[in-house]
């Protein structure tokens, strides 16, 4: 019996730096690759690479069949900010029953809801740190990575006044909205961080926030 899907296929909903770059991955493979955006000025800044764009004013089950992404075989729901967009667009792909629907994640919680209802759960933020990690404890070039318009990842050298606290004691999330990502400690990553752990001189803080909430951190940590 043939399949209704193209497994070939890929159906991109979002195009933010991590929509864009799937899309422009996926594309420099060979595949066929349908994206979807809100936003037609994303798509404008595109529509020379990509060759079947969408401007879009929601996704619904309708819009997902009408575009094709519907029979794709493998849907990514990119959308980051509105996490009530993410997962409704999320719940339409799976109710088209499209083999494989991957999403983003911006949070532990946001992941088990996508996984709760039958999708992938995928966390480019923090992938994107530990990656970084490794690429600054083997070249220890690079300090900052903007992810989007209002998120980095820094990189920031621990101050005298926080060493030895636990991360606890830090409380780096309440006081500053920032997630530690990764510790690098003596040319190692350290990725497996509880509120227990304690910091010691010369750690390097790999942090992921809104850049403001950085900058603040990086004024505090200096002071």
């Amino acid at each position: 019996m043939k399949s209704d899907f193209d497994l070939d296929a890929y159906g991109i909903i979002g195009l933010g730096r991590f929509g864009l770059s799937l899309a422009l991955e996926l594309t420099k493979a060979g595949k066929e690759v349908i994206v979807l955006e809100i936003e037609e000025e994303k798509l404008d800044a595109v529509k020379d690479k990509l060759a079947n764009i969408y401007p879009v004013k929601g996704i619904t089950q309708d819009v997902l069949k009408e575009s094709g992404v519907a029979h794709c075989g493998t849907v990514i729901v990119c959308i980051g900010k509105d996490i009530e967009s993410n997962i409704l667009a999320t719940m339409s792909a799976l109710e088209l029953k499209v083999p494989r629907v991957i999403s983003k994640a911006t949070s532990a919680d946001h992941g088990r809801v996508l996984e709760k209802i039958g999708a992938e759960a995928v966390y480019p933020e923090v992938d994107m740190g530990v990656r970084l990690a490794q690429s600054l404890v083997a070249t220890g070039t690079l300090d900052f990575l903007e992810l989007c318009d209002d998120f980095s990842i820094a990189n920031i050298p621990l101050s005298p006044r926080f060493v030895n606290q636990t991360i606890e004691d830090m409380n780096i999330r309440k006081k500053f909205h920032l997630n530690v990502i990764v510790i690098l400690r003596n040319e190692m990553a350290i990725s497996e961080i509880t509120p227990d752990f304690i910091l010691k001189a010369g750690d390097i803080l790999v942090v992921g926030g809104k850049n403001e909430a950085i900058k603040k951190f990086e004024k505090a940590n200096e002071a």
